[in-house]
């Protein structure tokens, strides 16, 4: 009997560990308030997935997020921010003053999330998967720095990665082609 249930169990466990991933939409994560999020909320919409960080060289690209966001928005378009402290410890706030210095400092409207960890053992699944879906340069899948960017089409199809370096109005042109 014993035998019985141990063989069910694994034939379970094997098809729930199996489960194709299709597309983003697939996944839950965190807000910034701390509630569960299925990101299937944002079937049909043009995202660009951003992880961020408050005390980060490229800090300034909040603005430039929340001006695509404005530009956007009816249009079906939304900015996911993931905040990150791998780098260089540049998000060390907490979710709560992470939400408040993105709200004061760049009236920040788009969705914010809880604070991720993008590489490594700890990698959350959701960018286990943009990563895998677009590689980096040479074809690494690892994230070099706060503000890499991920744009996924209405189907919830990653179609490109940007690099820090790339400043959100530098990716208006794909973003609008995605929203024909």
């Amino acid at each position: 009997m014993n035998k019985i249930l141990l063989i069910c169990f694994l034939s379970v466990s094997f098809l729930f560990s199996n489960e194709k991933i299709t597309s983003i939409y697939d996944f839950t994560v965190k807000d910034i308030d701390n509630k569960t999020i299925s990101l299937d909320k944002y079937k049909n919409k043009v995202l660009l997935i951003v992880n961020v960080a408050s005390q980060c060289s490229f800090t300034s690209q909040y603005e430039g997020l929340e001006k695509l966001y404005s530009l956007y928005k009816d249009k079906e378009f939304m900015v996911l921010a993931f905040p990150s402290n791998e780098f260089s410890k540049q998000e060390p706030g907490t979710n709560a003053e992470i939400k408040n210095f993105c709200s004061v400092n760049y009236a920040v409207d788009f969705d914010l999330f809880s604070k991720v960890i993008v590489n490594g053992d700890n990698t959350i699944p959701l960018y286990k998967y943009l990563k895998k879906e677009q590689s980096g340069i040479f074809g690494t899948e690892s994230i070099k720095w706060n503000f890499t960017k991920f744009l996924v089409n209405k189907e919830g199809k990653v179609v490109d990665r940007y690099s820090s370096f790339t400043k959100p109005m530098q990716i208006q042109d794909d973003i609008k082609e995605l929203l024909k």
